[in-house]
């Protein structure tokens, strides 16, 4: 008679990827919860009563013309707000490839948290580098007269062409290319894989980097809605996740390609 009992090792082992495991669901919760919070709270910002849901528009308006020109106080609190607010959009996403990334490397024999922590922390060096050209350009449409107080466009213009641009990236071969990447993450890590701690952060950058082709013209309509806009800020949130890990995902990504052309069309001929 075969015997199905599992071996020590092979126990000792199980215990193991399930120790991992969860605590790499714990970070992941914590850090995305902590960031939550802080996009919640104002990006540490003094907001009014409901500026986040659409209202306090009036104080926002206040607030901002007694703020002054851009310091570089003002810009670090920037740059600070754009990169919390990117890892709490987009970890969530990225917790798939993170979860069987940390699984696959407990199975190697020098396999150490130290490596998945470094994957997640290149990860978020990637959207960090989004964050800052996203600060410049928050700068530049500001001095440009081009942001309300709540950040979000003043030209229909401006607006229009945004969601065009958005919408044509949806449907271009490099957005597939990037977003097949995302959704295939044992495909990636299998190609990609690098040992050692060293090697896990030139992975999480890699993938960093097709998730930014993946999505930073989807970031860049903050600028449409409201970067301080809420709904707008878990819409984005929610539709991400949804295009990287719905069975569909590839024909949801064109199927908003187009919405997102005529809604552009729309807003310019309005």
């Amino acid at each position: 008679m075969t015997s199905t009992s599992r071996t020590p090792v092979s126990g000792g082992l199980e215990r193991m990827l399930r120790r991992d495991r969860m605590i790499a669901i714990g970070s992941l919760v914590f850090v995305v919860a902590l960031s939550w919070v802080y996009t919640l709270s104002g990006a540490g910002m003094s907001m009014p009563d409901g500026a986040m849901t659409g209202g306090g528009s009036a104080q926002m308006s206040d607030m901002m013309m007694s703020r002054g020109a851009w310091d570089l106080e003002y810009a670090a609190l920037m740059l600070i707000m754009w990169c919390v607010m990117m890892v709490a959009m987009m970890l969530p996403s990225a917790a798939p490839m993170i979860l069987l990334y940390t699984s696959l490397n407990r199975k190697r024999a020098d396999g150490s948290l130290w490596r998945v922590a470094a994957f997640g922390f290149a990860y978020a060096v990637a959207w960090a580098g989004f964050s800052i050209l996203a600060t410049g350009a928050q700068w530049a449409l500001e001095e440009s007269a081009l942001l309300s107080p709540m950040m979000e466009t003043s030209s229909a213009y401006m607006g229009g062409a945004l969601l065009i641009a958005a919408g044509v990236w949806q449907l271009t071969p490099l957005k597939h290319a990037c977003l097949r990447h995302c959704r295939a993450p044992i495909v990636f890590i299998v190609q990609r894989w690098r040992e050692g701690v060293g090697g896990g952060f030139l992975m999480g950058l890699e993938h960093g980097a097709f998730c930014l082709g993946c999505c930073w013209v989807l970031m860049a309509l903050l600028f449409y809605g409201g970067v301080m806009n809420l709904f707008w800020i878990l819409g984005l949130a929610v539709y991400v996740l949804l295009e990287k890990t719905v069975p569909a995902g590839h024909f949801l990504s064109r199927g908003a390609g187009a919405f997102l052309i005529a809604w552009g069309v729309w807003v310019i001929s309005a």
